[in-house]
Formats: C-alpha cells, sequence, structure tokens
C-alpha cells in the first residue's frame, strides 16, 4: 500500500492557504500536486480577458488535468471568500469532472456551496471533509477501477 496522491484543485484566491494545507497532507505521507504558481500574475486585480490570457499562455487547464489524471483523489479547497460562501469556481467546476470521468474520489473541504450547477456537484459523489483533512484516508484502495487508470 502506498500513501495517496493528491491534486489540490482551488479558486486562486485561496492561494495564500496551500502552504499550511500541503503541509498537513505531507505530514500524512501524501504527495501533493499543486496548481502552477501564478503569483507573479494579479489574478484578483485582473479582468476575464486577462484572465483567458494567463490560462491560454500557461496552459492552466491542461497542465492541471494531467495532474489529475496520475493522482489517486482531488481535494478542492471550497472555502470562504468575500460574499462566496465554500466558492467552487469554473476552473474547479471542471476539474471536479474530469475527476468524476476519470473515476477519482472528489474531496471537498467544505460542503457542496449554493450554485447553478450543485445538482451536477452533489452527482459526482463528493465526500465533503467539513475541514478535516485527517478524513482522507492514508491509503489508497485497491480496486480494478484505479488499476485501468
Amino acid at each position: 500500500m502506498t500513501s495517496l496522491i493528491i491534486t489540490i484543485c482551488m479558486s486562486m484566491s485561496l492561494r495564500q492557504r496551500l502552504p499550511d494545507i500541503c503541509r498537513v497532507l505531507e505530514a500524512a505521507g501524501h504527495e501533493v500536486l499543486t496548481p502552477v504558481d501564478t503569483r507573479e500574475f494579479d489574478y484578483e486585480g485582473a479582468d476575464d480577458l486577462e484572465r483567458a490570457e494567463l490560462k491560454r499562455d500557461k496552459d492552466l487547464i491542461r497542465t492541471h488535468y494531467e495532474k489529475i489524471k496520475v493522482c489517486d483523489a482531488i481535494l478542492v479547497l471550497n472555502e470562504d471568500l468575500p460574499g462566496k460562501l465554500r466558492y467552487i469556481g469554473g476552473n474547479s467546476f471542471l476539474e471536479m469532472g474530469f475527476a468524476h470521468v476519470l473515476d477519482i474520489p472528489i474531496y471537498l473541504m467544505q460542503d457542496v456551496p449554493e450554485s447553478p450547477y450543485r445538482s451536477e456537484m452533489l452527482a459526482m459523489d463528493p465526500i465533503v471533509l467539513h475541514g478535516d483533512l485527517t478524513r482522507i484516508p492514508t491509503h489508497a484502495p485497491t480496486s480494478i477501477s484505479a488499476a485501468v487508470r
């Protein structure tokens, strides 16, 4: 048995949480794959066209998909942002879809948020951690579906 490879999915607005989350997961023996570092880019101050340009230039969507393909689980950091409870943005929703189609477990830090896409998120059967990272198992399950990935 080996520890899990966990890919973190999150809004770039939550990137200040990433070091603490990685520290806890790594202390539990997990390998952690994170989003591309975009600290040099003012994500919050950018408009939609500037954000799209960044995503194209750094090929962020495909790059993160490749990390999801090789992991045992994803962890969506759906924490509160100003005016957005348990926020799951477009990229994280897309990444949840990738994981679901690949039959990779989806862990949510908090409960599924209210959203026009709530039913789709619920249909992916995410495992809600209620902020407790110790609820993630320390070893990958042995299953046929995991072996075919």
